[in-house]
This record gives C-alpha cells, sequence and structure tokens, in this order.
C-alpha cells in the first residue's frame, strides 16, 4: 500500500526487453535504499513494482525490477526509456503519515494529456480518460496520477482537470508530460466500491 505522495524522481538507468518481459533498473539517492528488502514493493509511477535486486553503486543506488506482459499493457512503463524520470514511493509503514490517500498501485488504466495551462504559481492539466471508467471519477474526489494523490477538480464529457502548485510540479514528473502522453490512472477504491454496489443493488 502506497499514501500517492511521492518521494522523489528516479532516473531510469537501464531498460532491457525480452519476449514481452522488462527488465527495469532505476537510480536513486542511497537513502532510499535504506532498510529495503528484497521482494519489498515500491510504486513507480504509481504501478506497485516488486523489487528484485539492489545495490549501491558510487553515490548513487540502483534498484531493479522485473515487469510482466499486463503490467507493460496496462501502463505506461513500456514505454521508459533511459535518462526518463519516474515518480518514486516506497511502501506505506505502519505509522506511517498518510498525506493522501490509500493508493495500492494497480493501476487501472491509461489517460492522455489534453491540455496544460500554466501560470507563475498554478498549473492545470486536463486527462482524457476512457469511457469505460467515466462513472468512477467524481469532482472534487480522489485521484491517482503518475503515482500522485490528486484531488479532481472538475470532470466533464470523459476529461478531468487537476491543479498543481509549484511544489507538485518540483517533486514530480509531472512538470515534463507533453500533449498526447500517456499517464497510469488508480480510481478511488472507495468510490469505485459504493458505485459498483448501488449498481447492483439496482438490478
Amino acid at each position: 500500500m502506497f499514501t500517492g505522495i511521492v518521494q522523489s524522481q528516479a532516473e531510469v538507468y537501464s531498460v532491457k526487453y525480452e519476449n514481452n518481459f522488462m527488465h527495469l533498473i532505476i537510480k536513486v539517492l542511497p537513502e532510499f535504499i535504506e532498510n529495503l528488502t528484497l521482494g519489498a514493493s515500491i510504486a513507480i509511477n504509481g504501478v506497485c513494482l516488486t523489487v528484485v535486486k539492489f545495490v549501491q553503486v558510487n553515490n548513487d543506488a540502483h534498484i531493479s525490477f522485473d515487469i510482466i506482459d499486463e503490467t507493460l499493457k496496462a501502463s505506461n512503463l513500456s514505454k521508459l526509456k533511459p535518462q526518463n524520470f519516474v515518480n518514486f514511493e516506497r511502501s506505506l509503514k505502519i505509522g506511517d503519515e498518510i498525506g493522501g490517500h490509500i493508493v495500492s498501485g494497480h493501476v487501472h488504466t491509461k489517460a492522455a494529456l489534453i491540455e496544460k495551462v500554466s501560470t507563475a504559481t498554478n498549473c492545470c492539466i486536463r486527462f482524457k480518460v476512457p469511457e469505460q471508467w467515466h462513472k468512477f471519477i467524481l469532482s472534487k474526489g480522489f485521484i491517482t496520477v503518475n503515482g500522485i494523490s490528486l484531488t479532481v477538480g472538475e470532470f466533464d464529457k470523459g476529461i478531468f482537470a487537476v491543479h498543481l502548485i509549484p511544489e507538485t510540479l518540483t517533486r514530480t514528473n509531472l512538470s515534463s508530460l507533453k500533449i498526447n502522453d500517456d499517464v497510469n490512472i488508480e480510481l478511488d477504491q472507495q468510490t469505485m466500491t459504493i458505485v459498483t454496489t448501488i449498481e447492483r443493488m439496482k438490478l
């Protein structure tokens, strides 16, 4: 489980594809592998991945993950290249502050960026979501974008907006997004449960 509060951006060090399988190595500061264990979960762009290897290399730390084809199809990880930056969050520990909302790291879909409007103090980004997920997105509700816990500003005709402060843009990779880029979307599980339950009651 995660909180949707990104701890750092991590640089993609290496990507290797083989038979619909990806071996990914990211580069982070050594502090991010303190007390890390093999098999631990880390959210990369909001996708829960399992650590298969980690090692300190000079002043950096390298963490390795194996990613299967189903995860590659469901997320934007298949488009990663060396020197790209991904959002990084280690799993939640009992007693940690939950500054965002409970996030599972199980991506539901991808959404395409269609508009970005920036000022000196604010940034509004709009994304288009596939129709099957519209009923689970509510204005002022939670949504996770590339692993970031955000509040839906507005939602209309399949397009939702999020409003970002400079700190969010600095800490995450949303500032580097371009038009038509895909982001990973995890919908709020409580909202999905309520909507699905009401639908079943109507049957």
